[in-house]
């Protein structure tokens, strides 16, 4: 225990450090402060303390105001001789009161956020709290500037609302995606690219495969396909990993032991790779329908081998399959990179022409001797005569038989005769839109008028231009439209 001296000097020192009450010792300090400083001391260190400071009599009237550069465009000195309720606005009123009102002799209030109306249209937010050095002396305000973190907090809540209206678009297209996946009425799979199990199966793929679907949840592929399918479903996925793509396979089920045609595809999406799984059951296999051992039937096979162009597409005109010969007029090097695509990329000279072949096969079920272009992937250009069919069933698909047609200029050996004769455009009416029409019947005249005036000139340019009643400059711009004669870098000037 501490005796003696030992315990009088600590409890000496535990009362001199004995806290004193906080008002007097402000109502001493605040004076001194000043009188250390000065006036114009103590009113830098004030506007340094803060953004903003006001001097407010005890009626509430501003008396002085002081803010930095920042305040310029709020026009505050505007707010002397005003009583500081009526600067702030409606909200902010009794937030003001209760700030004067608590502002006591040697006490500092709460801070207090206000809004006070502005010139520029947005209220300027400022954090008050008050003090008043003497008991009957003004009250001082000072005020700190939150229009950093009031953007700040406008920018949040928009951030917040634009991720709840994405989130709002990915839910509404996620329910029509499980909506869609679920009334589908062609079966399909969704598999892991990686390990080639089942993620999600719809109802048409359940009643194929002859499960109910949480049965295929989590099963290899593999293993609802007969074994003797397996290495044509293992290289399926092999080629869909390596390259993204992989050719359509004939394999029998395990269950029901029909044939199924499996139609692959792959997509990213939620860190992983996935595969989708189209199964399209094949018709029943009766007399004449033979197959060679291939699998491949003897009607695709003559098809694919013959000399005009065949495409089939769904009936969003989106490439099912395509022969050989259409690959070649389309300059596309495999089939893959036709399907899933629709046809109008590689058809017709515009969208009027297309629309056009596409409304006549829906109308009357087919079309024959359609004439238009199919624009290769390289720029080439190939004249064209379409015949197609629209097949009814489910689902519904288009044929489109695609016959090259000679080039003109051999239809027009020995001859001089129109690219387009009348009787073609004739044919063209209801087809292509009379704009269209007007336009390379346009073309063509002023492509003869300048072959004509060449010929008559003996290629002299700047008599054909005469001729013409066109400047040399124009007369090169056109030859170089129509491809009419030689022209040389030079021949610019």
């Amino acid at each position: 225990m501490l005796k003696g001296r030992h315990f009088d000097a600590l409890r000496q020192k535990s009362v001199t450090l004995r806290p004193r009450p906080a008002e007097p010792v402000l109502n001493e300090a605040l004076p001194k402060v000043a009188a250390l400083l000065g006036g114009s001391a103590a009113g830098l260190a004030v506007t340094a303390a803060s953004d903003l400071s006001l001097i407010v009599d005890e009626d509430g009237v501003i008396r002085g105001a002081t803010g930095g550069a920042d305040f310029s465009e709020e026009k505050i000195g505007g707010w002397l001789g005003r009583r500081l309720v009526d600067t702030v606005t409606v909200e902010s009123r009794t937030k003001v009161d209760e700030l004067l009102r608590d502002a006591g002799p040697g006490e500092i209030t709460r801070w207090r956020q206000v809004n006070h109306p502005s010139p520029t249209g947005i209220d300027l937010p400022i954090r008050y709290t008050a003090l008043r050095p003497a008991a009957d002396g003004p009250i001082l305000v000072l005020g700190r500037d939150m229009r950093t973190v009031a953007a700040l907090q406008r920018r949040l809540a928009d951030t917040q609302q634009t991720l709840e209206r994405d989130y709002d678009r990915l839910r509404a297209a996620e329910t029509r995606y499980r909506l869609l996946f679920q009334i589908c009425g062609e079966a399909v799979l969704v598999v892991d690219a990686a390990t080639r199990r089942v993620i999600e199966a719809n109802p048409a793929a359940a009643r194929l495969l002859g499960r109910p679907v949480r049965r295929l949840i989590g099963v290899d592929a593999v293993e609802l396909f007969d074994p003797a399918s397996m290495r044509a479903i293992e290289g399926q996925h092999g080629s869909l990993r390596a390259t993204g793509h992989a050719s359509d396979i004939r394999a029998a089920l395990l269950q029901t032991r029909g044939d199924v045609t499996i139609s692959a595809s792959l997509f990213r999406g939620e860190g992983g790779t996935s595969a989708i799984m189209r199964l399209i059951p094949g018709r029943d296999s009766g007399a004449g329908a033979a197959t060679d051992p291939s699998g491949v039937s003897p009607t695709r096979a003559l098809i694919e081998a013959m000399p005009e162009g065949f495409v089939v597409t769904d009936a969003a005109h989106r490439v099912l399959w395509a022969n050989a010969a259409f690959l070649e007029l389309a300059q596309l090097a495999a089939e893959g990179q036709a399907r899933g695509r629709p046809i109008e990329e590689w058809l017709a000279r515009d969208e009027t022409e297309a629309r056009t072949l596409f409304a006549t096969l829906q109308d009357h079920g087919s079309v024959r001797r359609f004439a238009t272009v199919v624009r290769g992937t390289y720029g080439g250009l190939e004249d064209v005569e379409i015949a197609a069919v629209a097949a009814p069933g489910s689902p519904a698909c288009l044929g489109f038989s695609i016959r090259a047609l000679p080039p003109r200029s051999a239809l027009n050996v020995g001859t001089r005769a129109e690219p387009r004769s009348v009787e073609q455009m004739a044919e063209l009416v209801g087809r292509v839109s009379m704009k269209t029409l007007v336009r390379e019947t346009t073309d063509l005249i002023e492509k003869l008028c300048i072959e004509a005036a060449l010929r008559i000139t003996r290629d002299n340019r700047a008599s054909a231009a005469e001729m013409l009643g066109l400047s040399r400059q124009g007369l090169y711009a056109k030859m170089r439209r129509y491809g009419v004669g030689d022209l040389n870098p030079g021949d610019e000037g």
